[in-house]
């Protein structure tokens, strides 16, 4: 997995170096492009995932995950609907939770299951926010769209500054305890934030988001799930990959043009786009933390 992060290390960079050559208007079009390619296709093969979870358990298991997997989709849709802000920070939740589990599941951090959860979050959460206190502006515009809603530069900051503590708390503690194993882990974690806020910093929202989503989200994802579903990373195994995941990002595709097609000159766009988003994230995150739990019990 460190071979991924050093290849997302390089991605970052030329990522920020593309940013000293185009406007924020494309900036945000090839952010959008890549979001709907790299980033729509890692979370296109949850049935396939879900299939290979239930193999080894009864048809009424598989039948069962399928359909809390779009009763789940179902509810985020009408939750947006009617509940946008509630919406929000429940997408905000599950995302947090999921780019942490993704980062830091394959590193032995010698803890409870409940307070791994907790970590993971809390991870999450922090990268999410150093984008938030960096662009702040975008953030407010977007929130406003989304739920009417105005939220304010001191929430932000004030939020930013609380994840950050507390994370640097865990981090003292896993230290403590783990010293030997996790004082390099945590210096190249600081190096990464350092590598964000940079990013973050010189991009729109956008591009700087994706710039996080493709190249430390969901590479490292695909990797993951490509090894999990055939046993084998390799160019074989990543075509068939590719092939298995086509008919459900078409799909996506196709939602979200028609999308783009009706509200493209609304200021109610970005909204309908990270709803959307968020339609696919939450049911995406329960997949695949079966996937990691899957894995765990089959090692044990």
């Amino acid at each position: 997995m460190q071979k991924i992060y050093n290849i997302s290390i390089l991605l970052s960079f030329i990522g920020l170096w593309i940013t000293s050559y185009l406007s924020g208007t494309t900036e945000i079009i090839l952010g959008f492009i890549l979001i709907f390619s790299f980033g729509m296709l890692h979370g296109s093969n949850d049935v396939l995932l879900i299939n290979t979870i239930s193999k080894t358990q009864h048809k009424s298991a598989l039948i069962k995950i399928l359909s809390i997997y779009l009763l789940t989709v179902f509810s985020a849709v009408v939750i947006f609907y009617y509940l946008p802000l509630i919406a929000l920070i429940l997408f905000i939740i599950f995302s947090a939770f999921h780019f942490g589990e993704q980062h830091w599941e394959n590193k032995n951090l010698n803890l409870p299951k409940s307070v791994y959860n907790i970590f993971y979050f809390i991870y999450g959460l922090l990268v999410l926010q150093t984008l938030f206190i960096l662009n702040t502006k975008e953030v407010i515009e977007i929130v406003n769209s989304i739920a009417n809603y105005n939220i304010t530069d001191t929430l932000i900051n004030y939020s930013f500054i609380i994840t950050l503590i507390t994370y640097l708390i865990f981090n003292v503690y896993l230290i403590i305890n783990n010293f030997k194993s996790l004082l390099v882990v945590f210096f190249t974690e600081l190096f990464y934030f350092v590598v964000f806020a940079v990013i973050f910093k010189v991009s729109t929202l956008i591009w700087g988001f994706t710039i996080y989503f493709i190249f430390w989200h969901s590479i490292p994802s695909l990797f993951e799930q490509v090894s999990f579903i055939y046993e084998d990373f390799n160019k074989k195994t990543i075509i068939k990959y590719c092939m298995n995941a086509f008919p459900y990002w078409i799909i996506s595709l196709a939602g979200i043009s028609i999308v783009y097609y009706f509200f493209k000159d609304d200021k109610m766009f970005y909204g309908i786009f990270f709803s959307f988003i968020a339609a696919v994230t939450f049911p995406h995150a329960l997949v695949i933390n079966k996937m990691f739990l899957h894995k765990k019990s089959t090692i044990k």
